[in-house]
């Protein structure tokens, strides 16, 4: 003979053995204890909570002979009889498989029907799984029964049911009973029951149970025939795995579950319980149902992981879920979530970086980084030894470390100093610089000709003994590949600093100003120079006083000079800037010689606009500034002459175009050669 189960052995037999459901037993038994019971009662709940044991308490209630209190004394013969389910005052149909219309119209023609007892109580199970018109037929019976007539509804999904019918009965929800109760129920009945099970096992009971009474007992069975492998290990596991962010753990994991004969989606559904309750310990939220034990662990996971990391967890591993329904391998959603999850560089955008700064941050707090290096151009972390700044890498210069020049020919050139590494002084020397800043030219670049030197604004500035003047207009940047050795002459390195002082100013100003190669500049001869370009020393002469200045001459030659000069001759010299003033010389520099040739040709007219402009004669001197991206002569770099037409693009210089009084017929005549033009009949 077969042994009763646990959960049926001991289901409840009076209201007050009903557990964790008091706002629904006490209501029920004070309603029937006072004669004021309701027509008909919706119970819903999770499963196992006590829903359809409620409902025949309730019907054994309404019948019990010897009533106390409105609790049913379990003697008298309507109990029995409804205990031993031989009673016709309880009449009890399973929705989930009579749900069509005809199956309710078969109950409402029983319902008139009389029976022995004084309340006939019907009890429909899963009641939302009636069909809308099995549903809508009950509708007129449910509001008005027989008054002997007493419905009971039990669904475990409440918003299924329709509104017409919950809103003609008295809804009861039933929750999950919490971990204390079951913990003491279930002690108790093994210790009533006889049952050899250990105590160790009676958390893994509560945690098969989760909150159902009739799951916890089903697993309590379990474990008293013979005991079974702890279920929630796996999943236990994955959340271990998460928290170490251990990709291969997480894996290894899931294929040793499925090995074992796990569901993927079980697992994945006992993960996502897990990550519930570490998001309520994070949230502050209740952990009621779980055990002692289990509170312990899911505060120590809570601790390990971070609000972000705990909702992408929930978000991935719900989204797996719902994948595996259409998945060939309900392992695959599961896997890929976890990979999302555990390894860094699987995801991208706002969220991974921030679960990468998150780790950071745990990393900084604990102590982990402090012996790390430092980060280039950070301050250096206290405790740790300083590091020195790396020299440059000076093996990619064309040309040596060039001599010091003088400012100025006054200035009598300093006595030669000791030049300390640059790794000393914490900025590159000189040469270093230049070396650096040809480096990553090609070699076409580093063997251009070097260009005259001339005056930078800064020098021009403390050769007279003027601050320099601001709001300069600055000259447009040359191309990348224009910026050849040479670089822009005379602004880098002209004079040599004298002092430390001199030494950082001349630093900074080659830094400001793009400087070029050192050497080259050094190497610049007038022998190599173009007609009419200044030595060094003829550059570096001080500017007369009364003569504009280099800041007056750049914006009188942007805004009054070129639109003032004619077509041809504003479009050659719009590829120049303003390089530096030489007393009554205005020095331009040019991309290349070839263009500095062709410009030549038309400086007079420059030089005119310039004298109109400030009502005194300025010369102008053009220098080249870069190497050509793309040379204006022929391929053996023969400078063409000018054509002295008017630039056609320049409007008032366009011409009307001549009028044609042919007309349209000898215009065709003329595109069509050979032609005939036929003449059109006459009607």
């Amino acid at each position: 003979m077969a042994a009763t189960s646990l959960y049926r052995r001991y289901r409840p037999q009076r209201f007050a053995e009903v557990k964790g459901q008091e706002h629904v037993t006490q209501a029920l038994q004070r309603a029937v204890a006072e004669g004021r019971w309701s027509h008909a009662y919706l119970f819903s709940g999770p499963r196992g909570t006590g829903k359809t044991s409620t409902a025949r308490i309730l019907a054994k209630a309404l019948n019990c002979e010897h009533l106390v209190d409105g609790e049913p004394d379990g003697t008298c013969d309507a109990c029995r009889a409804i205990e031993t389910g031989t009673s016709y005052d309880l009449q009890e149909l399973d929705a989930a498989s009579n749900n069509r219309v005809e199956n309710v119209r078969e109950l409402i023609e029983r319902v008139a029907l009389g029976s022995p007892g004084r309340t006939k109580v019907y009890i429909l199970d899963e009641v939302h799984m009636l069909s809308p018109g099995a549903s809508n037929a009950l509708l007129k019976t449910l509001e008005e029964p027989p008054p002997h007539v007493v419905f009971v509804l039990a669904t475990t999904d409440p918003q299924k049911v329709l509104p017409t019918i919950r809103s003609r009965t008295q809804h009861f929800e039933f929750h999950l009973l919490p971990a204390e109760v079951l913990d003491e129920h279930v002690r108790w009945l093994i210790d009533d029951a006889g049952l050899d099970v250990p105590v160790d096992a009676v958390q893994h009971v509560l945690r098969a149970g989760g909150g159902s009474a009739r799951d916890t007992l089903s697993a309590l069975d379990q474990v008293a025939a013979g005991g079974v492998a702890e279920r929630g290990e796996h999943a236990e596991a994955l959340v271990d795995a998460l928290c170490e962010s251990d990709t291969a753990a997480a894996l290894a994991t899931v294929a040793a579950a499925v090995a074992t004969g796990r569901d993927p989606r079980v697992l994945g559904e006992g993960l996502l319980a897990r990550l519930r309750d570490v998001f309520l310990a994070r949230m502050g939220g209740p952990l009621a149902h779980l055990p002692e034990a289990d509170r312990a662990r899911v505060s120590a996971w809570a601790g390990r992981m971070t609000d972000r990391t705990t909702t992408r967890a929930l978000e991935e591993v719900g989204t797996a879920l719902l994948e595996m329904r259409q998945a060939p391998d309900a392992r695959i959603p599961l896997e890929v979530a976890l990979v999302r999850l555990t390894r860094a560089g699987a995801t991208t955008g706002l969220d991974a970086l921030a679960a990468r700064l998150e780790r950071l941050e745990k990393l900084v707090a604990s102590g982990a980084l402090t012996d790390a290096a430092p980060v280039a151009g950070s301050p250096p972390v206290a405790g740790s030894p300083p590091v020195a700044p790396r020299p440059p890498d000076v093996s990619a210069s064309p040309a040596p470390r060039p001599p010091d020049v003088p400012s100025s020919p006054a200035t009598p050139p300093a006595s030669p100093q000791p030049v300390a590494p640059a790794a000393s002084r914490g900025r590159p020397a000189d040469g270093a610089r230049a070396a650096l800043n040809g480096a990553g030219r090609g070699a076409g670049e580093a063997d251009a000709p070097p260009a005259p030197a001339r005056r930078s604004a800064r020098q021009t500035a403390s050769a007279t003994g003027d601050a320099p003047t601001t709001g300069r207009r600055p000259p447009p940047p040359p191309s990348p590949r224009a910026r050849g050795p040479q670089g822009r002459a005379g602004t880098a390195g002209s004079a040599a600093p004298t002092s430390s002082a001199d030494a950082a100013n001349a630093a900074d100003a080659t830094d400001a100003t793009d400087a070029a190669d050192a050497s080259s500049r050094a190497d610049a001869t007038d022998a190599s120079s173009p007609a009419g370009a200044p030595s060094v020393g003829e550059a570096a002469a001080p500017a007369p006083s009364d003569g504009p200045d280099l800041a007056t001459l750049s914006r009188a030659w942007t805004e009054a000079v070129l639109p003032s000069l004619g077509g041809l001759t504003k479009a050659l010299f719009l590829a120049g800037s303003v390089s530096g003033v030489d007393g009554d010389r205005l020095v331009v520099g040019l991309p290349n010689d070839v263009h500095r040739q062709r410009c030549e040709q038309k400086r007079s007219e420059v030089e005119a606009a310039l004298a109109a402009h400030f009502g005194r004669s300025i010369a102008v001197q053009l220098v080249v500034e870069a190497s050509p991206a793309a040379p204006l002569g022929d391929a053996a770099g023969a400078v063409r002459p000018l054509d002295d037409d008017p630039d056609p693009r320049e409007v008032r210089h366009l011409a009307d175009a001549p009028v044609d009084d042919r007309s349209a017929a000898d215009r065709l005549m003329e595109a069509f050669g050979g032609g005939e033009l036929a003449e059109e009949e006459s009607r």
